[in-house]
């Protein structure tokens, strides 16, 4: 998963993340491949990415978005150091801190926010919709407590990976101004693509 805490550190080196992911999460390339297709046509000249890791999804995002400036953060400057993106803004930061100042056009995460327990969870989407423009896209990918149990196959570590149920998230991300919807979903890994509603 993509680092976004202290404790992502200690589970994670640049060298095993991606080994590690795709013993972890046999969908791993699926869940990218449909991350950065979540994010095809929004007019993205400025994007904000939520857990960088070693930039397996921003590379994927702004191959699709030529031009656009990226600004990434991760709790990790090991995995920022291995992102290796070239003209990113990469800043070390966890979820919890205060994101960096918008306009945004287009916000994605994957693979990180489910660090957060459902009340930090509404928080961040909150604080997401304050620094996206008038109808920026939050594109948010990851893992989620399936209705069917036996489609929690992605390993889940006690008091470090906090998955949330969809509907939940749907609910929080409405409070929070959005307009969203689920656009790939397969057992414990979902894709939503959420539209900032107009203030």
């Amino acid at each position: 998963m993509e680092s976004s805490g202290d404790a992502a550190q200690f589970h994670f080196t640049p060298e095993r993340y991606l080994q590690l992911m795709h013993e972890e999460v046999p969908r791993y390339e699926e869940l990218q491949e449909e991350t950065a297709r979540a994010t095809e046509g929004v007019e993205a000249g400025a994007i904000l990415e939520l857990g960088v890791g070693t930039g397996e999804t921003s590379r994927r995002v702004l191959a699709r978005h030529p031009g656009a400036m990226l600004v990434g953060i991760d709790a990790s400057a090991e995995m920022l150091a291995e992102a290796a993106l070239p003209g990113a803004d990469l800043r070390i930061a966890r979820l919890e801190d205060p994101l960096p100042d918008g306009p945004f056009d287009l916000v994605v995460s994957c693979l990180a926010i489910h660090h957060l327990d459902g009340a930090g969870k509404r928080d961040l989407f909150t604080r997401i919709a304050a620094v996206l423009a008038d109808d920026g896209t939050f594109v948010l990918a990851d893992v989620i407590v399936p209705e069917d149990p036996a489609d929690a196959v992605t390993p889940c570590t006690p008091q470090f990976d906090l998955p949330d149920r969809l509907d939940d998230q749907l609910e929080w991300l409405a409070e929070a101004g959005f307009d969203a919807e689920p656009t790939w979903l397969r057992g414990d890994l979902a894709v939503v693509r959420a539209t900032r509603l107009m203030r």
